[in-house]
């Protein structure tokens, strides 16, 4: 009997879509033995892509405190399944898994889909990934999920050139190389050699060996962690709790608010983060232990 793989994922540009089906092939080149099933989030009302700026820090507040929206029901061949494992691909807004990933998780259909299924989670994204991970492994958790690896795919450049560039693509669609700046997002190199890591899952799936999954996959490069960038989320999480509070309180003041807090955004990224840089680099030798221990944690599966 075949076993049923569940391809969940959400993406605007295709750059996510790209990814999970180039991890899912090899389990679609053995259909002998598997059934691979699409499922693309959609809501009812989605957002657009490219975003409007107005619109893209407008979501912040309902992003970051995962306040979900209306999604549209999956299909039949979705629910009406049992899977096997499922390949769960998420994109990352404001720190935090993007809302239409909130809004399945949340919504009447996560529990049946997800509940005792082993799950896979990727993530294509700018860099920093690492706490929204770790807001979506609660959220496995409660489902009752088994979340047995992770991958996390990153544009390479540095933290400002990729800035510049998501920015450019989030806002025109353009994620090519222009003037001086390079292609946006994850490399097209790493996204079609996505598939190794596809490999990797089905071969300890086939072997029922998911146990020793997330070590094989970091030993092979799927998840990269810079402490720099640790630090960074561990504060912009804290200042994000404030402005979304804020901004929700004040409804009337939203429009306002937004504005201020785009401001304060573009001068965290460009003024903040690099005097977060310096102290990290000159407490690097206090801290090396502490830092090792936590890049072990976050490479792993596990919930603390």
């Amino acid at each position: 009997m075949r076993k049923n793989v569940l391809v969940l994922y959400y993406t605007q540009s295709g750059q996510l879509e790209d990814i999970v089906k180039n991890v899912a092939k090899p389990f679609e080149d053995k259909s002998d033995e598997y059934e691979v099933t699409y499922y693309n989030i959609q809501l009812k009302e989605d957002f657009p892509f490219p975003w409007t700026s107005d619109v893209f820090f407008n979501t912040f507040p309902e992003s970051y405190l995962q306040i979900p929206s209306e999604i549209l029901p999956p299909p039949e061949e979705v629910l009406n399944k049992k899977f096997d494992l499922i390949i769960f691909g998420y994109q990352v807004w404001y720190l935090t898994p993007s809302i239409p990933i909130i809004s399945f998780l949340k919504s009447k259909y996560a529990a049946d889909i997800l509940k005792d299924t082993p799950v896979v989670t990727i993530s294509g994204t700018r860099n920093m990934w690492m706490f929204s991970q770790e807001k979506l492994k609660v959220y496995l958790r409660d489902l009752k999920a088994k979340l047995v690896g992770n991958i996390a795919l990153v544009d390479r450049h540095d933290n400002y050139t990729s800035v510049l560039t998501i920015l450019r693509w989030m806002t025109t669609g353009q994620k090519e190389k222009s003037g001086l700046l390079p292609a946006a997002g994850v490399s097209d190199e790493e996204v079609n050699g996505s598939g190794k890591y596809g490999r990797i899952i089905e071969t300890h799936f086939r072997n029922n060996d998911l146990d020793t999954l997330q070590t094989d996959l970091v030993k092979n490069g799927a998840v990269e962690i810079r402490a720099f960038l640790v630090r960074v989320e561990k504060v912009g999480n804290k200042i994000f709790t404030i402005w979304s509070n804020l901004i929700m309180k004040k409804k009337e003041k939203r429009p306002l608010l937004i504005k201020f807090f785009k401001v304060y955004l573009m001068a965290a990224i460009w003024v903040i983060s690099p005097i977060v840089l310096v102290l990290h680099l000159l407490t690097t030798p206090i801290f090396w232990f502490k830092r090792k221990r936590q890049r072990e944690y976050l490479q792993g599966i596990n919930l603390k």
